[in-house]
């Protein structure tokens, strides 16, 4: 079968899909990618995939450039001709499935998480729910990554029941992400991994730090991930200065591989409003690392309050940093525990070959049908 599969990033598909592209072309698929050209981007052509570069912009929505994607995707199925798409994040989930319909194209669209867009009522939000239950009349499946965003939108008939399924998020490589024997850092140190914006919790954990260090606690406190003013909800650059030079927090930049910096870490924080499964904490888990992180969606399927980490209220400062500066004052062996468990709980529920499996699963049951 010629397959495609479609993203907002090639840097998403090169992370994320390898292994499972790696399968499809074991069993004779022919792969196409399709997402916006990056410095990845060459490591997929390298990999014998044929690339489909594609104009589309992540930060919000904009009618008129999001007309222009759903005719630019047609236009490049229509060439493509493909027998089966996959898509994932949510402009793919949307617009390329409207674009795969009209060409009678079937498509398997992945929730990889709902962005702040069923936070909060507003124009935007309405907007959003009718084109998803529009969209999503259309595909052969839809993967959700938590139990949370499946029953959403079953409840809300966004999704036929008969095409919704769930799946351990993207699945972690459990031999990349190997366990790592711990070692307290001489001053407890926090990690947070996110790019730079602020449905990340990014200011809950600055307004955390400055309460730790108010208090006299003893511990670093690093950021990693892309600066992104532009978006929406991006943090400017001169607000992120100002805390580095303030002292309140290093910023370590960017990074084609999180492991060196995690297994520097204490203790990795991510404070999100909501996620799909966040893939920063299935790394932290799979590497024996405990983790803080809210209590919403996504999140607190990785992280069991008390086993494996510790779980805060979204959007409080002060309970995730009572959550932090409890972390640092636990003593060795229930750290090293914490790591444990959760490499125990990704090795039996967040392993990527299960994902694989479900994949391949639903292409043979489409190479059957076609």
């Amino acid at each position: 079968m010629k397959i495609a599969i479609v993203l907002n990033t090639s840097w998403n598909v090169y992370n994320f899909r390898m292994n499972f592209i790696r399968e499809l072309q074991q069993q004779g698929h022919e792969v196409h990618t399709v997402a916006p050209k990056d410095d990845y981007t060459h490591f997929l052509t390298e990999a014998g995939c044929i690339h489909h570069d594609v104009k589309m912009d992540s930060r919000g929505a904009n009618p008129i450039k999001d007309f222009g994607l759903i005719i630019e995707l047609w236009a490049i199925y229509r060439k493509m001709k493909p027998d089966a798409i996959l898509h994932y994040t949510i402009k793919p989930n949307v617009y390329g499935t409207l674009a795969a319909a009209w060409l009678g194209i079937p498509t398997v669209n992945n929730v990889c998480g709902l962005g702040t867009v069923f936070l909060k009522e507003s124009v935007v939000s309405w907007v959003a729910v009718g084109l998803y239950k529009w969209a999503f009349r259309y595909p052969k499946k839809v993967f959700f990554q938590n139990t949370d965003d499946y029953n959403l939108f079953i409840s809300r008939r966004l999704v036929p029941a008969q095409t919704a399924d769930l799946l351990p998020g993207s699945g972690i490589d459990l031999d990349k992400f190997k366990p790592m024997d711990y070692k307290r850092n001489d001053t407890f140190t926090f990690l947070l991994i996110s790019r730079l914006i602020t449905d990340k919790g990014i200011l809950e954990f600055i307004e955390a730090v400055k309460n730790l260090k108010a208090k006299g606690i003893k511990a670093r406190f690093q950021l990693l991930g892309a600066k992104d003013p532009e978006h929406k909800r991006g943090i400017q650059l001169n607000t992120i200065d100002q805390w580095v030079n303030n002292g309140v927090v290093e910023y370590l930049g960017t990074t084609n591989d999180v492991r060196s910096f995690i297994a520097k870490a204490d203790c990795i924080v991510l404070p999100s409003y909501r996620e799909g499964t966040p893939r920063t904490l299935l790394e932290a888990a799979s590497s024996a690392k405990p983790i803080v992180a809210t209590d919403v969606p996504g999140c607190h399927q990785v992280v069991t309050h008390e086993y494996n980490g510790l779980l805060c209220k979204m959007k409080d400062a002060t309970d995730l940093a009572n959550k932090m500066e409890a972390m640092a004052g636990f003593d060795d062996a229930t750290l090293r525990a914490m790591g444990q468990h959760g490499r125990m709980k990704v090795e039996s529920q967040f392993d990527e070959r299960v994902v694989i499996r479900k994949y391949i699963e639903t292409i043979q049951s489409l190479e059957k049908a076609s």
